[in-house]
């Protein structure tokens, strides 16, 4: 076992592969990447990104486990398997796409798929068996990271600040790096700032309410809103959006703080559909509205948490929710600084989260700790992560 890891580490490049599967369920994004050194000198270079969709039956039965009413034991010990061979497929997939042999890629890092999160019990759940992916690819497996940070007090989120502040921090502006997957979550760089400097938490809902609240409006036919174009159609109905936002209790926490689909539930979009067919609005207003609830939650947590400690020049957006036109058409009304997409950075947005755990992976198997303890909550520096080996 040491020969094979030793094999890796005395490497001064490696190949490795990040997987990542997010709040929103909609697939298995795969990045392979060449990898140099580790902490603030890591140097690395994508090769290529694929993104492995869930079937409409796959999304179903992930999004059942996420709920305490449609969940079962037995379900969950089956997909944990399934999922770890699916993930195992998406590694192989990507480096088909690169035309370069698995047997020359040094390591995977998974993220897994988070079915329940209970930041405050300092207790979660990510499936996605890794010994399944170091079976199927004959890889060194990485992966079932935020459990290490709990058991240290933190909440086990976020993860990916301690790359952002690794790979995106600047001397001369301040930054905020947001992802909008299913839920939102924002890093804070201090211009010219220490790790210590960083702050980040969840902000919030991102697609998870609007993509739920298509599904309702158009009775399953379809998932996600497109680009945003459906909800751009509509009309915000501005004296409710600022009723949800002052109902939501989430929003008063102080950081650090995680949530996910256990707070923003279906029945939690159904609730507001409700509200909105009660006032009279119609299925494109409602979406708009909630659509505005994702940008106007970040521009309140931005204004209740960052904004009396950094000077924030520029907001770089990532994710699936960069995509969404009317969220970054209203991000960039409602914050003073300049929104851009992370692309203006030469960098893969959608390829973003993979990295990151590619990244993460890297520093596990280099013995450093990787996480922030200012963003996550816990007691001190933890060395996030376990590992499965194959055997060849």
């Amino acid at each position: 076992m040491i020969d094979i890891l030793n094999k890796v580490l005395n490497k001064r490049k490696k190949l490795a592969i990040g997987l990542m599967s997010g709040t929103s369920a909609d697939g298995i994004d795969a990045c392979l990447i060449e990898i140099e050194g580790n902490y603030t000198d890591t140097k690395i270079k994508l090769i290529d990104f694929i993104t492995l969709n869930y079937t409409s039956k796959e999304k179903e039965r992930i999004l059942k486990l996420c709920d305490v009413n449609t969940s079962t034991v037995s379900e969950i010990c089956y997909m944990n398997k399934y999922l770890g061979d699916k993930m195992g497929q998406a590694a192989l997939k990507v480096c088909k796409k690169a035309d370069i042999n698995i047997k020359n890629v040094d390591y995977i890092s998974s993220h897994g798929q988070t079915i329940y999160h209970m930041p405050d019990e300092q207790s979660t759940l990510q499936i996605g068996e890794l010994a399944n992916i170091a079976a199927l690819t004959g890889c060194i497996t990485v992966g079932d990271f935020r459990p290490s940070d709990m058991a240290y007090g933190g909440q086990g989120a976020p993860l990916v600040p301690y790359v952002d502040y690794i790979l995106f921090s600047g001397e001369d502006k301040g930054r905020i790096l947001l992802n909008l997957g299913g839920i939102a979550n924002i890093t804070v760089l201090k211009a010219g700032g220490k790790e210590e400097d960083v702050l980040a938490f969840d902000t919030g809902p991102a697609n998870v309410l609007i993509d739920e609240a298509v599904r309702i409006t158009t009775d399953g036919r379809q998932s996600f809103d497109e680009g945003g174009k459906t909800a751009l159609k509509g009309k915000i109905n501005e004296q409710w959006l600022n009723e949800i936002i002052s109902e939501d209790k989430y929003l008063l926490k102080p950081p650090p703080k995680s949530t996910g689909r256990e707070y923003y539930t279906k029945e939690f979009a159904m609730n507001l559909y409700e509200q909105g067919i009660k006032k009279g609005l119609d299925n494109f207003d409602i979406l708009a509205t909630i659509t505005a609830y994702t940008a106007k939650s970040i521009k309140n947590q931005i204004d209740a948490f960052v904004l009396d400690k950094y000077k924030i020049d520029e907001l770089y957006v990532s994710g699936g929710g960069a995509h969404n036109q009317m969220i970054m058409k209203l991000l960039s009304e409602y914050i003073e600084a300049d929104v851009r997409d992370v692309e203006n950075l030469e960098f893969s947005g959608d390829a973003k989260e993979a990295i990151a755990f590619a990244i993460l992976g890297n520093e596990f198997l280099c013995g450093k700790t990787n996480n922030i303890p200012n963003s996550t909550g816990s007691n001190r520096k933890v060395i996030m992560g376990k590992l499965a080996l194959p055997s060849l």
